[in-house]
């Protein structure tokens, strides 16, 4: 048989395959990951909100909307830190994006609640803040609360896992 530009090509073809599945394999000493799409019973949930920076609440309703697909219950959200001067009608202009995402969540079903001492400590009193949420005595009780009504605790991390798989990669950045 004459080894023709062809067959080579064709040798290289068929030798690539191989040669990726021996790469991938040094990279996979653990496996492929199981796949587990099952599906939840109706579930109730409030989250605990105490964030630094209220343009984390974008990621909030990334997180509630996410959430809401898969538990089909009831959303509470409790506000008791630093975010709470977006929800203060004063600084509308400056979290109007921010609020609308708030009161769609609202117009939906999610119950906003927050701390009143919060609320105070921030120089805020009740009047201050827009119509969809409720004032509440204070924050850690009505956590306490909503789970001893059944709701499961979330505590979420404002963090973005937005091309996450990237940071460690940047030549591979799209």
């Amino acid at each position: 048989m004459k080894f023709t530009p062809k067959i080579a090509a064709l040798a290289l073809f068929l030798a690539l395959p191989v040669s990726y599945m021996a790469h991938a394999e040094e990279f996979a000493p653990y496996g492929t990951a199981k796949v587990d799409m099952h599906t939840m019973p109706v579930t109730d949930v409030v989250f605990d909100v105490n964030y630094e920076d209220p343009q984390k609440l974008n990621i909030l309703y990334n997180f509630i909307k996410n959430t809401q697909k898969i538990t089909q219950g009831k959303v509470v959200v409790v506000t008791h830190g630093p975010e709470l001067r977006a929800f203060a009608k004063e600084n509308y202009p400056k979290y109007q994006g921010i609020m609308d995402k708030m009161a769609e969540l609202a117009k939906d079903g999610v119950e906003f609640k927050m701390c009143n001492n919060a609320m105070k400590a921030a120089g805020f009193s009740a009047e201050d803040m827009h119509g969809f949420v409720t004032v509440v005595p204070a924050g850690f009780p009505e956590l306490a609360y909503y789970q001893g009504k059944g709701y499961k605790y979330i505590n979420p991390v404002p963090l973005s896992v937005k091309d996450v798989r990237y940071l460690d990669q940047p030549q591979l950045k799209k």
